[in-house]
C-alpha cells in the first residue's frame, strides 16, 4: 500500500491558502510570471508596416447561371437555333377524386309533363313566359345572391340550397317555387326542385303533379336511380321531384346514408345544375334539420310582422349545419330606402 505522509507547515503557512500552502510543499514558489513594467515610455515600439494593394487584380467573378424558362423546353444557341432540348417535368399532381364538368354529368332522364301557366299566375307566382313584375325583380336579387355563393362555396355542396322557415304558412314554398322559376330563367342553368316536405308537400300541388315516385321511395329503395324520377317540365331548365309516397318514418330515412348518396348524384360533376330543397318548417319537424346537413346554402323565409326573432334564431340554431344561412323577409310593404321594383314596368 502506499504511504500517505502529512506535509509539514510552518506558522506562516497557517494564514496561507490551500494553493499557496501546495507550492511551497512541492517547491513551485520559485516559478512566477514574468515582471511587468511600471511604465512602458522607454519600451521601444515598432510601426506596422501598411499592407501593400495586390497589383494583380482580382478576375470578374462569372454571374450565376440564369434560371430556366418556365416552359418544359430550352432552346439551344448555335448552328441549329431550333433545336432544343426537353427538360423532364416534374410529376404531376394526382387528379382529384371528382373532375366536375357537364360531360360527365349524371343525365336527368324523368319524365316530361306539361306545367298550367295560368295556374302559376293565379296563385301570384313569377310569370314562367318571362312577363316582366316587380316579384321578379325581387327574386333576381336573391338570385345573384345564390348564384355568386353556389360559384365560389364547397364543389357541389353549394349548389344545393335548402328552403325552409320557423313556422308552418311563412311563406317558404312560395320563395321556393319563385326562386325556381327565377334561376331557371338563366340560359345555362339546370334547376331541379324537390319537394321534401313529406309530411305536408305543397310543391306537387302548385304544379299539379301526378301521382308518381319520388324522394321517400328513392330513398327507402337503393335499387332506385333518382335521376330516372327526375321530372322534366316544359318550363325550360325546371325539373322537379315530387314527395313521393308518404310514411311514418321521413326523418330517419333523410338521416340515413342513402340521402347524401341521392343528392350527391345530383350536384356531382354538374357544375351548371341548382338543386333546391322545399323542407318542412325547422320548428315544426325534424326533417330540416337532416337536410341542413346535405346543403352548402339555406334561405330561412320569415313572415314580416309574424316571425319573432326568438323563432328566428331557435330555426337558425336548429340549421346551423349548414355554413351558410340567409334570411328572407316574406311579405314586407316598407322598404327604408324607398325601393319599389315593379313600378318601372308600368
Amino acid at each position: 500500500m502506499t504511504e500517505h505522509r502529512p506535509i509539514k507547515t510552518s506558522k506562516d503557512d497557517e494564514s496561507s491558502s490551500l494553493l499557496e500552502r501546495a507550492s511551497g510543499a512541492f517547491g513551485l514558489n520559485n516559478l512566477g510570471a514574468a515582471p511587468m513594467p511600471t511604465s512602458f515610455d522607454d519600451v521601444p515600439m515598432k510601426r506596422a508596416r501598411p499592407l501593400r494593394k495586390n497589383t494583380v487584380e482580382s478576375a470578374p467573378v462569372a454571374p450565376p447561371p440564369a434560371s430556366p424558362p418556365d416552359p418544359e423546353t430550352i432552346s439551344i444557341e448555335g448552328s441549329a437555333p431550333e433545336a432544343s432540348l426537353p427538360i423532364p417535368a416534374r410529376p404531376a399532381a394526382p387528379p382529384p377524386a371528382v373532375i366536375e364538368g357537364n360531360a360527365n354529368a349524371i343525365a336527368l332522364s324523368g319524365e316530361p309533363i306539361e306545367v298550367d301557366f295560368a295556374r302559376l299566375r293565379e296563385r301570384g307566382y313569377i310569370d314562367p313566359s318571362g312577363q316582366a313584375s316587380g316579384l321578379a325583380e325581387e327574386f333576381r336579387i336573391v338570385k345573384r345572391q345564390v348564384l355568386d355563393a353556389a360559384r365560389h362555396g364547397a364543389r357541389g355542396l353549394a349548389r344545393r340550397i335548402l328552403i325552409s322557415s320557423p313556422h308552418a304558412d311563412e311563406g317558404k314554398t312560395f320563395c321556393a317555387v319563385n326562386l325556381a322559376l327565377s334561376l331557371a330563367a338563366e340560359t345555362d342553368l339546370e334547376v331541379v326542385l324537390i319537394d321534401a316536405d313529406l309530411a305536408n308537400p305543397s310543391i306537387k300541388e302548385v304544379f299539379g303533379l301526378p301521382e308518381r315516385a319520388g324522394l321517400m321511395d328513392v330513398l327507402t329503395s337503393p335499387d332506385l336511380l333518382v335521376e330516372q324520377h327526375v321530372l322534366q317540365t316544359d318550363i325550360g331548365g325546371l325539373w322537379l321531384l315530387p314527395p313521393g309516397r308518404q310514411g311514418n318514418y321521413a326523418s330517419e330515412a333523410l338521416s340515413s346514408r342513402r340521402t347524401a348518396e341521392v343528392f350527391e348524384r345530383l350536384t356531382a360533376q354538374a357544375p351548371n345544375r341548382i338543386v333546391l330543397i322545399d323542407s318542412p318548417p325547422a320548428l315544426a319537424a325534424s326533417p330540416a334539420a337532416e337536410l341542413a346537413k346535405h346543403v352548402g346554402q339555406t334561405i330561412l323565409v320569415a313572415r314580416a310582422d309574424r316571425t319573432g326573432k326568438s323563432a328566428l334564431e331557435d330555426a337558425a340554431q336548429l340549421l346551423s349545419a349548414c355554413p351558410d344561412i340567409k334570411l328572407v323577409l316574406n311579405g314586407a310593404n316598407f322598404s327604408p330606402s324607398g325601393r319599389r321594383f315593379g313600378s318601372y314596368y308600368g
